[in-house]
Formats: C-alpha cells, structure tokens, sequence
C-alpha cells in the first residue's frame, strides 16, 4: 500500500471503510487504464487520416474543460486555497497539456504498441520526482528496479529499425518518454489537492489551464479531412477518445490518487500495453512482435523488483519507528 494511503487513512479500528476506499480507488484506476489503452489505438486510427495530432489534442484539451465546467454547474465546488493555485496551474499548462500534446504528437510517428510499451514508464518518473522533489530515499532494490525498467525501454528504442520508418518510430518513442515524464510530473503535482478537493473542483481548473494554450493548436482546424467527410466512423472515435479516455478517466483518476496514493496509481499504467496491444490487433493497426513482449516482460519486472524494495523499505521505517 503506497506512502500516501496510509498517512491519509483513518485511525480506528474498523478496516472495511480503508478496504473499501482502497477497492473503489483500484476500480476507478483500471477502469481509466482500459479506456486509456484503448484510446492508444483509436488516436492512431485517425492520425493522420482524418485529423492531425494538433487537432486531436485541442478537442481533448478544449472539450474536456467545456465537460468538466458544464458538469461544475450541477455539482458543488470547493474553493481553491491560494497556496494550491501553483500546483494546479503548473498541473494543468505542464503536467496535462505536455502529456496529452506529446502522446498524442507520439502517434503520428510511432505504431501504437511500441507507444503503450513506453507509456509503462511514469511509475519509474514518480518515483524519481520523489528523490529529486520530495527527497525520498528508496531502497537499492528499487533503484534495481528503475535501471531494469529502462533496460526494457530502452530495447524498443533500439528495436526501432532503420531506415525512414525507423527513425520515425524512434521520434515517436522520444516523443512517449517525454510525455511520460509530464504525466508522472502531474501525479506527483496534484497528489495533494487531489486530497482536498472533489475531482470536478479541481480538474475543471486544470483542464482551463491546459486548454488555454491548446488553443493554438486549433489553426487550420476547419481543413481537417474530418469535417468534411459523411462518414460516422471518425466522429464515433473522436467522440469515444473526448467522453472515455479524456473526461471520464481523469474523474475517476483523481479519486484514485486520493484513496491509493500517486505511486499506486501510476503502476497501472503497466495494463496499458495489454489493452492497447488487444485493441490495436483486433483493429488491425499492429502486430505484435516477440521483442516488444520481451520488452515489456523486461519492464515489469523491474517494476516488480521496486514494489518489492519498496514493501521492504516501508516495514522497516514502521520497525524502526516502532522501537522509538
């Protein structure tokens, strides 16, 4: 159980209240983790043939603030603390818009399972954020663990090939890990306000913040193939990325880093691959190849080996505070 749950979980002796808490927070996380996996191959299929990867970004960015604003209508508010306006504003402009710009930015030039693969990695961010921001000191087993994560990485980047389409797919994978190193920025930035305030107070802030310069990349939106075609498919994926991955899943986002913590919640993000690979097989935009499951097995081991270092670090600080 990460750090922050168990600082944030009351103290009496009744456990099914943490249980559920917890159970609720794993569901909202996976739910969100299945939509954003499958959201992996959806952006794909309508790069660059109906939209570009700027206009995929604005209408997440832009119709994610008008959802969550309209929603804000019905739903009581708090009010914003004025120390926690930085991290909302740095969540919103960095965190945010630097993920969703760069993923999406990823897929124009990577095919879609190498990007899930990538995507595995802020759990590995977090915890780094952590050492340099919050000055944790994870164990060595953990710090094992991170260099066998990016071994992992780091074998799709060289499995990337030669040639255009090599190198294409080798910018899109930088492009991944950038985006990773924002998304892991906006957990570890919104931890805290994730536990004061109600997930539409604080996300239609952020998503403001996001959608503002978002709004520079709607240039040329009207000449996207999109808007001028009479076909349904496109406007049925469009309208799936804006509603599940985009509004949904980062409501439900926020009451599971509230209930399990920044750390717990990004390790989810070792699914990703698995929807993401099944989705964009059945929709027949990759196919999977026995270097990206090494890859990804690589990966997840070295994140199995930090959770254990991590178990292991926690005990003996409880040990340790035990005997003062």
């Amino acid at each position: 159980m990460d750090d922050s749950l168990q600082h944030n979980l009351p103290l009496n002796n009744n456990r099914r209240p943490n249980v559920g808490k917890f159970l609720v927070g794993n569901a909202c996380i996976l739910i969100s983790t299945i939509f954003w996996g499958v959201n992996v191959s959806v952006t794909k299929a309508l790069i660059p043939e109906w939209m570009s990867s700027e206009g995929v970004t604005a209408v997440r960015l832009i119709g994610g603030c008008i959802l969550f604003w309209l929603v804000s209508l019905f739903v009581h508010c708090d009010k914003i603390c004025r120390h926690d306006w930085k991290k909302i504003v740095l969540g919103g402009t960095v965190g945010l818009f630097g993920f969703i710009y760069l993923f999406v930015m990823s897929l124009k030039y990577a095919n879609p399972i190498d990007v899930s693969i990538i995507m595995t990695l802020p759990p590995l961010f977090v915890i780094l954020m952590g050492v340099i921001f919050l000055h944790r000191r994870p164990s060595k087993l953990e710090y094992l663990g991170i260099v066998v994560s990016f071994v992992g990485a780091a074998v799709v980047i060289l499995a990337a090939g030669g040639g255009d389409a090599g190198k294409n797919n080798l910018i899109g994978i930088l492009l991944a890990i950038a985006s990773c190193i924002c998304y892991a920025f906006y957990l570890v930035i919104l931890e805290g306000p994730s536990h004061t305030y109600r997930p539409v107070t604080m996300l239609r802030w952020v998503f403001l913040f996001a959608a503002i310069p978002a709004i520079a990349l709607t240039v040329g939106f009207d000449k996207m193939p999109i808007i001028h075609t009479e076909k349904f498919i496109p406007w049925i994926e469009i309208g799936f990325i804006l509603l599940c991955p985009t509004f949904i899943a980062y409501f439900l986002v926020q009451p599971a880093i509230k209930d399990i913590g920044s750390e717990m919640v990004s390790i989810y993000q070792y699914l990703l691959p698995v929807f993401a690979t099944i989705s964009a097989v059945l929709m027949g935009l990759d196919h999977l190849k026995w270097i990206q499951v090494g890859a990804m097995l690589i990966i997840v081991a070295g994140m199995v080996l930090t959770n254990i270092g991590k178990k292991r670090r926690i005990a003996l600080n409880h040990i340790e505070s035990s005997k003062n």
